[in-house]
């Protein structure tokens, strides 16, 4: 007997982190409108921080997943959010090491499939081993999954598109962090094997306009067929709080696309050395700009340097390092260009919108996103010295180009085009995904 839309339970178990999360969360709310029933699986600390939008999906049901409690690791940091970067190997550690609790929560839910991450390769083999069916959803785009793929499979051919590459100084970090163990397993094992044991189908965050030839190729790397999903950015724009007044008065003052709103992500802290340049290099863009930067907590130093920097560009910028409502910035019709660390997340909310890109990466996935940004002409990236430090000359260069300049007419255009067509592929991209999991279900 065929089953129902209505009749099909999904369960969604993404990896601990908000760039992770959120898609999940956005993916979990299109397929509930059709009549999907959804578990968002995450630890008691994940689901803490999204406990306000879920109020507001109420058809979306939350499942608690528990680490163990290691040293240097109690359950308030079971979350990438604000975790230091030495402490990533024993959160992934905690997280393999609680895998027969996630046997647990399968077996007493019995659902229809399940939808998991890039990293848990044991997901689908407990699913498999209760006949439940599943599927890896990406929440990286496309380009970037298959240059990786590609490197662990065929380490000595070129990747067949020269315009994703890294650079010299990007290499080595690249390196080391898929190289990085847990469990005796390197990080890019577990994504090719989270690959492989997908059934059928793999859904990708991303959308054909940028990425229809990677889509591709990854599916030639995966022998699947690969579903783009969209970007997933939050149909809700976040509401004003009474402490960010004061940033939507200043913007509000501002002319149409004049403003550059620059953020790095929840994740990423800068040097002091990078802190300095971006700050000077915006002063001499003479662009407005508002910047939300994390310092850490006993960097005096730097949050002095900051202040001053304040002062001397007065009206024309603002510096804050309190969370601001990045969907709702970039949606203001002041902001012409994003600066940004070039997370898969953040370049998917700047294309939503139609905002230029003024590529910045830094670690990770970032510096090959910020290929696909300037291969799809909708933004401009930042280049470093053959060190691999940025320049306040080149920051100020390109921030001009793509906000202020006749040069910048093309990004600005691109930017927009690709916003339109993103619309136009949406409804019919989800389409397809909910008829290939209701036929994965019925199998």
């Amino acid at each position: 007997m065929e089953r129902k839309e209505g009749g099909i339970t999904v369960l969604m178990f993404p990896w601990l982190g908000h760039g992770h999360i959120s898609p999940y969360l956005e993916l979990g709310k299109r397929l509930a409108r059709r009549g999907f029933s959804i578990y968002l699986c995450s630890t008691p600390v994940n689901l803490t921080s999204i406990k306000q939008t879920l109020a507001q999906n109420p058809s979306i049901k939350t499942i608690e997943f528990h680490l163990p409690n290691l040293p240097d690791l109690p359950p308030q940091k079971h979350t990438t959010n604000g975790l230091p970067s030495n402490l990533m190997s024993t959160l992934k550690k905690a997280f393999d090491m609680a895998s027969p609790n996630f046997s647990n929560i399968l077996q007493s839910l019995k659902p229809d499939l399940l939808i998991y991450d890039f990293i848990q390769f044991w997901a689908p083999q407990v699913a498999l081993s209760q006949n439940v069916p599943s599927v890896l959803f990406l929440t990286t785009g496309a380009a970037t999954t298959s240059y990786l793929i590609h490197q662990h499979v065929y380490p000595h051919a070129p990747f067949p598109f020269p315009e994703i590459f890294l650079k010299n100084h990007e290499k080595a970090q690249s390196e080391q962090s898929l190289k990085v163990y847990t469990h005796g397993i390197k990080t890019i094992e577990r994504i090719a094997s989270c690959a492989r044991q997908s059934h059928e189908v793999v859904l990708v965050k991303s959308f054909t306009g940028i990425e229809g030839k990677y889509n591709d190729y990854l599916s030639t790397l995966c022998e699947k067929t690969i579903l783009p999903v969209g970007p997933l950015v939050s149909e809700t724009v976040e509401s004003e709080k009474d402490d960010q007044f004061k940033i939507f008065e200043w913007l509000n003052m501002k002319d149409k696309a004049s403003t550059v709103f620059v953020s790095f992500g929840s994740e990423c802290f800068l040097s002091k050395e990078e802190i300095e340049e971006i700050a000077l290099g915006l002063e001499l863009s003479c662009v407005n700009f508002i910047w939300v930067v994390r310092v850490h907590t006993e960097d005096e130093l730097t949050r002095g340097f900051l202040k001053e920097v304040q002062k001397k560009v007065g009206e024309k910028g603002m510096i804050t390092e309190t969370w601001a409502p990045q969907l709702r910035i970039l949606a203001h019709p002041s902001i012409g260009g994003f600066v940004s660390h070039c997370g898969w997340g953040s370049v998917m909310e700047a294309m939503t919108f139609g905002i230029p890109i003024i590529s910045i990466p830094m670690q990770l996935d970032q510096p090959l996103n910020a290929r696909v940004v300037q291969q799809s002409g909708a933004g401009e990236e930042v280049e470093r010295d053959r060190n691999g430090r940025l320049q306040m000359g080149e920051i100020a260069k390109v921030i001009r180009t793509v906000v202020a300049d006749k040069d910048g007419d093309e990004v600005r255009r691109k930017a927009n085009y690709l916003s339109e067509s993103r619309k136009d592929e949406g409804d019919r991209d989800l389409d397809i995904v909910v008829q290939e999991l209701i036929k994965l279900c019925n199998m």
